[in-house]
């Protein structure tokens, strides 16, 4: 939604950048720029960077930036108008909304008041006469009272409209019904039946504490046709990828560390048995946004995925994804039992806490992994192990890292550790030789070096994106520079995103408001990033004359590219014979 410009001013001007990322950030000032450890990649150096004076943050690690309406967005994980209400929250101020905001926002309040009322029915239903079955199931599955109270499990009757009936009675319309993904819809009349039918039921509740969804086991496992588990479908409030089981309580954890899960039995078990710090995925492979999630409440996750076929292949696939979000990965390797659940219930939390005492690092387990793919009695694939081995000791940024578990795997071959050490420092020289020639290809295509980082902006003439980069800089760091840009246009930019920008600064001007990037509307957070990125990157002072002279590179690609027709591209031709001094 569009909020009035005059509020945005001032709700930022109440919600000092330094600290707001302050709340979440230790910073500490460096000359007029404040830095510390960025909170969305995990690192070591800061190289995560606060203006206090121009209003914007930018990482130069992960290259994520922007105002500080973009933060609170991106830290909290809230769409612009709710991180707009979040700091208007914080420094007690009225939100003007408009109707249509406040119309989907009413719609999101009333499918959360939905949800938990179905969470009421489902778990009285599990404690009424038609749940008797579920309940000794749960009960069964070792879940006492106290943790079906505390995850709000329930049941869903065997019954084509049980919930529909009693959401009615709440004054719930059908649109409701339908928009909250717990009912469906049946083709032949267009009459509302219930989605969830017996099953056992577990609440899906966001970090904000909502009821957003719900997962639901089958409670017969004789229909070989139904779905063991099935979940919410992606509503307004409910997106499975954004949002992670148990993440509520886990949260709150005092372990340091979260360990994630397939499923929600799982989780639970977990939660029982001590290890509060529990997550699962929501029936689905793990995704980058759970990654992102995960690494704004731990930077150390451990990995118990099943330990068949494939869970094994969905923990090859989960590393890689943690890792690029700046998480530390161990993974524990179950023994004598299929999961944590069954694990737990043989041999207790002792026995499991020597277990994720014993839990292998990333190197470990792919070691280990590679191990099971050769018969080190046969010499060609011994060599083979080795040779895997290698390859993946290379990659190892520390030489000490390389020469422990050159070691490790000499050990395992009964090789010398010399030979071992040979092979990885001839895996290492080739990788190094490949990372060579990779980055000489980039280097002779310095156009592709150019482009801006993120892949969804691209720039279609360089030479003019970046004459209109300066002039974005230079005037929203002197923004009365505006007035001698006047000839210069929003259609001649030739970058649509930076036009965009300068067309919405040339407004604010116009209309004597404030020119900042905390005045900038209607971006996403990639795009405000690339814009933080190009405020951050000019130093120095203010060059009236450079920015000129960018104008003038602006127009004159501009014009060149309104060449279209044959008489335009002869009479182009002719002025350039006669720039040249050619004859006709």
């Amino acid at each position: 939604m569009a909020f009035p410009p005059a509020f945005l001013d001032e709700l930022t001007a109440r919600n000092p950048i330094e600290d707001v990322v302050g709340q979440y950030v230790s910073l500490k000032r460096s000359g007029s720029n404040m830095f510390g450890l960025c909170p969305f990649h995990g690192e070591k150096t800061a190289s995560f960077s606060v203006a206090p004076d121009k209003g914007i943050y930018y990482c130069f690690g992960c290259h994520k930036g922007g105002s500080v309406i973009n933060f609170q967005m991106e830290i909290e994980g809230l769409s612009y108008p709710d991180a707009v209400r979040a700091l208007a929250k914080r420094a007690g101020m009225e939100v003007p909304e408009d109707e249509q905001y406040q119309s989907r926002y009413r719609q999101q309040e009333r499918l959360w008041a939905l949800h938990k009322e179905a969470a009421r029915f489902f778990h009285s239903q599990l404690y009424s006469p038609v749940g008797a079955e579920a309940l000794n199931y749960a009960i069964g599955r070792g879940m006492p009272k106290s943790v079906l109270t505390r995850f709000g499990i329930g049941y869903a009757p065997d019954s084509w409209s049980a919930l529909v009936d009693a959401l009615r009675k709440k004054g719930y319309t059908d649109q409701e019904l339908r928009d909250s993904g717990l009912v469906t819809i049946s083709q032949k009349n267009g009459n509302l039946y219930d989605r969830f039918r017996d099953r056992l039921m577990f609440p899906i509740i966001d970090v904000r504490g909502n009821v957003i969804g719900f997962g639901g086991r089958i409670m017969n496992d004789k229909d070989k046709d139904a779905a063991k588990y099935l979940n919410s479908p992606e509503t307004l409030i409910f997106n499975k990828r954004k949002n992670l089981f148990a993440l509520n309580l886990a949260k709150k954890s005092k372990l340091g560390y979260l360990i994630l899960v397939e499923g929600y039995m799982d989780a639970i078990a977990l939660h029982q048995y001590g290890f509060d710090c529990a997550v699962a995925s929501l029936g689905t492979a793990l995704t980058e946004d759970g990654a992102a999630l995960l690494s704004k409440y731990t930077d150390q996750v451990v990995l118990i995925y099943d330990g068949d076929t494939a869970g094994q292949n969905a923990t090859k696939r989960a590393i890689p994804i943690l890792e690029k979000a700046g998480l530390q990965v161990k993974v524990l390797q179950m023994r004598d039992a299929k999961d944590p659940d069954e694990f737990l219930k043989k041999f207790g939390a002792d026995r499991f806490k020597l277990l994720l005492e014993e839990s292998s690092n990333r190197v470990e387990y792919q070691l280990n992994a590679i191990l099971k793919k050769y018969d080190l009695r046969d010499d060609d694939q011994k060599v083979k192990y080795l040779q895997e081995s290698a390859e993946l000791i290379c990659t190892l940024g520390s030489s000490v890292q390389r020469e422990v578990y050159s070691g490790r795997v000499a050990e395992v071959a009964k090789i010398s550790m010399e030979a071992m050490k040979m092979e990885v420092d001839r895996a290492f020289r080739h990788r190094i030789a490949r990372e060579k020639k990779k980055q000489e290809k980039i280097d002779l295509s310095p156009a592709r070096n150019l482009q801006p980082k993120s892949r969804s902006i691209h720039y279609d003439n360089l030479k003019s994106a970046r004459a209109e980069e300066m002039v974005i800089g230079q005037t929203l760091r002197q923004p009365a520079l505006l007035d001698q840009t006047r000839d210069l246009t929003q259609e001649m930019f030739s970058s649509e995103l930076l036009g965009r920008v300068y067309g919405q600064m040339c407004q604010r001007h116009r209309e004597h408001l404030e020119v900042s990037v905390n005045g900038l509307t209607d971006f996403s957070l990639e795009e405000m990033s690339h814009i933080a990125g190009i405020l951050h990157s000019q130093q120095g002072p203010v060059n009236e004359q450079a920015l000129l002279d960018c104008v003038a590179t602006i127009r004159k690609e501009y014009q060149s590219r309104r060449v279209t027709t044959d008489e335009d591209i002869l009479a182009q031709m002719e002025r350039m014979k006669k720039s040249k001094g050619y004859k006709a």
